[in-house]
């Protein structure tokens, strides 16, 4: 017994791992569903529109603006090395278009969102108005899930592009302001070098993330324990859940998009 202990509780963790796994497939699916089935919601949807999108902007604009700057000194100070400073501008336009933009967006979008959404859906699940809307008849998963599935698959590729655009841009100031670059020769290589398929990729990643944060945010909201604790452990675990799975499916749409 004393042996076969460890494997036994690894073997627990694996069949655990699955059958969650297993619960949060068959949760997407079912709210994908309920999206394109009567009835809809659109207040809903509009209300979770301007919570995952409007809102969301400050923050990922500010995140975006630092990180292009930051960006644009790290190539200089690297491309130095190798007398290849003008790449600054073409490396940190196709960086931001294609990584940074997507993945900071979707990670402070799910910093942001999927702990308001948990919190939010968890709340409803303590307070019993879950089971009240069941008993008027109100589906949960198409009140509740389904608008912000959406919401989040259309809000997150809108912030992406409006995030490259301003990282893009703070690359710009600290090239003109701090590294003296010509501003004209600045914009000419970053629209030279920046091709459509880099910007399109990266709004299918933030569809893809803005969708894993809702998706994060609703499941362990609405699986959350009795309590404040409860609450607070859904909260905390939609984030974390939330933000792994949106490394790990960076890196697989990258391998996709990009491996040849």
């Amino acid at each position: 017994m004393t042996l076969t202990s460890p494997l036994a509780a690894l073997g627990r963790q694996v069949l655990g791992a699955l059958a969650a796994i297993g619960q949060i497939t068959l949760f997407a699916l079912t709210g994908i569903s309920h999206i394109f089935r009567p009835p809809f919601y659109p207040r809903e949807f509009l209300n979770a529109l301007m919570q995952i999108g409007y809102y969301s902007l400050p923050v990922v604009g500010l995140t975006t603006l630092f990180t292009g700057g930051a960006l644009a000194l790290q190539i200089y100070a690297g491309g130095a090395r190798f007398s290849a400073e003008s790449v600054v501008p073409s490396i940190v336009a196709i960086g931001m278009a294609r990584e940074l933009g997507p993945v900071l967006g979707g990670l402070m979008v799910a910093a942001r969102v999927a702990s308001s959404i948990a919190a939010e859906i968890g709340t409803m699940k303590v307070t019993e108005q879950i089971d009240a809307l069941t008993t008027l008849s109100t589906n949960p998963m198409k009140y509740l899930v389904a608008p912000r599935l959406l919401a989040a698959t259309l809000a997150v590729p809108a912030l992406v592009a409006v995030g490259d655009s301003i990282g893009i841009m703070g690359g710009y100031l600290v090239g003109v302001t701090r590294l003296d670059f010509n501003a004209a020769t600045y914009l000419k290589n970053t629209r030279d070098f920046l091709e459509f398929w880099d910007v399109a990729s990266g709004l299918w990643k933030g569809a893809a993330f803005g969708f894993i944060v809702a998706l994060a945010g609703c499941y362990f909201g609405m699986n959350s324990g009795r309590g404040a604790q409860g609450v607070g452990k859904a909260t905390k675990t939609a984030v974390v859940t939330a933000s792994v799975l949106i490394l790990a499916a960076n890196y697989l749409l990258t391998e996709v998009f990009f491996s040849a």
